[in-house]
């Protein structure tokens, strides 16, 4: 008994530790009940950008990274930090946020030009649940706990609240997610870098939620395509009847370019300090 007393030991201290890595999952309901040509928001949400590669208001910090905040809708939404807290911070406060009114933070991917102004964010609020793909490193997840953040992991399409959805994880190198608003126009589908491919990206997601996209905007990822790659890129997405653009971060400034002169008066820029009305 007593050789055997340092193994039982060692079988508890294991188990604990499995039952301390267990997170809760999005709720998977489908999306609830299904969307159509009627249902979306009745109400304007407005996003705000915070963190991106190009100033768009003077007063702003631009630097390579991206991150938004959506309001207007039941719940206030966080997506992605940007790279550096102080920049992060600095745009935040500038922006007028009071942090305490946000209920959820949601990260695209495992980025640190995503991730990286999480230091800043605890500093202003901790306590509420953090969305993320379900394939996030275990080291990640630990931190947000250790931070005083409650990791809510997303595989499949799920709501997160009234008209608001996630993707659910694509399957690709690096572990990433959408997020889909329902509107009456059509889905608008705010993305984080869209490193599973863009036009794939917009594919399953018209499919999964059976309604079609109406706008995509964020980092499309798209630094290194040709001309030609573009005019397939564009083409697919207007086929697809994506009515409205906005490109930035890491799409790239020839690739931004083409968007715009291929979108027109629908192609709308972000960069920092910019507000977008959604209706």
């Amino acid at each position: 008994m007593r050789k055997a007393f340092p193994f039982l030991l060692l079988l508890l201290f294991l188990g604990s530790g499995c039952k301390s890595q267990e997170y809760k999952y999005l709720n998977y309901n489908g999306t609830d009940a299904p969307l159509s040509a009627e249902s979306g928001i009745n109400s304007p949400v407005i996003i705000k950008i915070l963190y991106d590669n190009y100033v768009h208001v003077e007063g702003f910090e631009a630097d390579w990274g991206y991150s938004i905040l959506i309001d207007g809708l039941e719940k206030t939404i966080l997506f992605d930090t940007g790279t550096k807290p102080e920049v992060f911070e600095a745009n935040f406060k500038k922006a007028g946020i009071d942090a305490g009114g946000i209920d959820y933070l949601v990260f695209s991917h495992e980025h640190s030009d995503h991730t990286g102004g999480l230091n800043a964010f605890i500093k202003m609020k901790t306590g509420i649940p953090v969305i993320i793909p379900h394939s996030f490193t275990g080291h990640f997840k630990s931190s947000l706990v250790k931070h005083g953040l409650e990791p809510l992991l997303v595989n499949e399409p799920a709501k997160i609240c009234n008209n608001l959805y996630t993707s659910g994880e694509f399957d690709y190198e690096i572990a990433e997610h959408a997020l889909i608003l329902d509107t009456k126009s059509g889905l608008v589908v705010m993305t984080g870098c869209c490193h599973p491919g863009i036009i794939d990206m917009l594919k399953k997601i018209k499919s999964d939620f059976n309604k079609n996209i109406y706008m995509v905007f964020g980092g499309f990822h798209l630094l290194e395509k040709s001309d030609k790659d573009m005019a397939s890129i564009i083409s697919d997405m207007k086929r697809l009847g994506i009515v409205k653009c906005g490109a930035t971060h890491c799409t790239g400034d020839r690739q931004i370019q083409l968007f715009k002169e291929a979108f027109g008066k629908d192609y709308f820029e972000l960069g920092v300090g910019n507000v977008i009305r959604i209706d």
